[in-house]
């Protein structure tokens, strides 16, 4: 039995979602979202909140209820307060700047990396004097979006496992291997 498919969403009076054909779209202050989800679930919209429910017990519909909710949840997370993933850039000389929707890094290579954001992606760069630590904050509605800029980033410079130079998510801990001298 789906735990989390089970658990009502609950809506905001500012936020309308319709459910149309196996599709579901959610609108709110934030912007528009839709996602398509298996058209063997019914979902139930009353008294400001939303229940999914499934037919039957079967493995497929399970695993789709449990999915449908959360994309569903996202989805309304996302209008009314948006997602976000913060990085850091560690590193002399390692820095970012913003101009417009353009993010430019200087990451060590011969050539700054330039990267767009997409449409409803916004980026924001703040630099630390004191610690030398430039964050990096990727910022909107759609969650996949947001992860998937966030990725991006990242992958221009992965953290180095000997010195810890590169650009990381916040939280992320990086393990740091002794050096060849290390067991002299």
């Amino acid at each position: 039995m789906s735990r989390i498919g089970l658990k009502p969403i609950n809506v905001p009076g500012n936020v309308t979602v319709e459910v149309l054909d196996g599709t579901v779209s959610v609108k709110g202050p934030k912007g528009d979202l839709s996602a398509i989800i298996a058209k063997t679930l019914e979902v139930k919209q009353e008294d400001g909140t939303l229940t999914i429910e499934r037919p039957d017990n079967i493995r497929y519909h399970r695993s789709q209820h449990g999915l449908a909710r959360t994309l569903i949840a996202n989805m309304v997370q996302g209008v009314t307060s948006g997602h976000s993933k913060t990085l850091q850039i560690h590193g002399v000389g390692y820095r970012a700047r913003i101009a417009g929707k353009l993010l430019t890094l200087s990451l060590g290579f011969s050539h700054e990396i330039n990267i767009t954001a997409p449409e409803g992606i916004d980026i924001d760069v703040k630099a630390d004097e004191k610690t030398r630590v430039t964050t990096i904050v990727v910022a909107g509605a759609d969650k996949a979006k947001v992860g998937q800029v966030a990725a991006d980033i990242r992958k221009t410079r992965k953290p180095d496992p000997y010195k810890g130079k590169g650009v990381r998510y916040l939280d992320e801990v990086v393990r740091l291997r002794p050096g060849k001298r290390a067991g002299v």
